[in-house]
């Protein structure tokens, strides 16, 4: 996954630099900008944009002078392709708002590290799946002297076996010997998620998510696979706003 390009705003200077130093210090983000207002980030957005590196999110403070942080995060949802917006505030009472915008956080000051590195979390598992593009990856396999190439965008969902990962396709399976750790980080950008340590599935061919007596599964297709507890707050989250983007406003 890509590093995150991110634009913190805040109007009071000591807060903006406590935000900022919280944010540079987390390794999935790349990139820190900062801004004074919103008519400065305004600027710094299109100026991005322009320069064909866009913001992946805003870390916005919500009272500011002149454009408050309201304001500011309903234009920027009416971007052609908007920046996630994670509203840091001292204020509860703006929640709703936050709702509407459809935020991908709402995060209470003074920011505490665990909770903005959750609300990091979000933003880039949300970066991730609107960044499938669907372009394929291809593996080479070989069976009976014959090399196939199976692409990614056929794979259902992959399994660990030893140093080997067997691919599973709506028409058969293939085994290679790539470990599956390489392929979680290689078709991360395709979609693929890490649901167990012997799992991983292509997000679009999720039928189903089960959460009974404390355990979780997905189903694909015909085929149940186990979701481990560390993941399933993480799955089930992705696929909450893979569904609220599919959404028809």
């Amino acid at each position: 996954m890509a590093q995150l390009r991110v634009l913190a705003v805040d109007d009071e200077l000591p807060a903006l630099e406590d935000l900022s130093y919280l944010l540079r210090a987390d390794p999935r983000i790349g990139e820190v900008t900062t801004a004074r207002d919103g008519a400065a980030a305004l600027r710094l957005l299109d100026r991005a944009i322009a320069d064909g590196r866009p913001i992946d999110a805003v870390f916005l403070d919500i009272r500011m002078r002149g454009l408050d942080g309201v304001v500011l995060g309903r234009l920027l949802s009416r971007f052609a392709n908007p920046p996630r917006v994670v509203f840091v505030t001292a204020y509860e009472e703006h929640a709703v708002d936050a709702f509407e915008i459809k935020a991908e956080d709402y995060l209470l000051k003074p920011v505490r590290p665990e909770r903005l590195a959750e609300a990091i979390r979000r933003v880039a598992v949300s970066a991730d799946v609107a960044t499938d593009t669907g372009e394929s990856d291809t593996i080479p396999v070989e069976l009976g002297g014959v090399t196939r190439f199976v692409c990614s965008a056929d794979v259902v969902y992959v399994e660990a076996q030893g140093d080997y990962a067997r691919l599973h396709t709506a028409t058969g399976s293939h085994l290679v010997r790539i470990p599956l750790a390489t392929l979680e980080e290689r078709w991360a950008s395709a979609g693929f998620v890490r649901v167990h340590r012997s799992h991983l599935v292509a997000v679009k061919h999720i039928d189903e998510l089960h959460i009974d007596s404390g355990k979780c599964v997905v189903r694909v297709g015909e085929t149940e696979i186990p979701v481990s507890r560390r993941h399933t707050r993480e799955l089930r989250d992705l696929l909450v706003r893979r569904a609220r983007k599919a959404r028809p406003e």
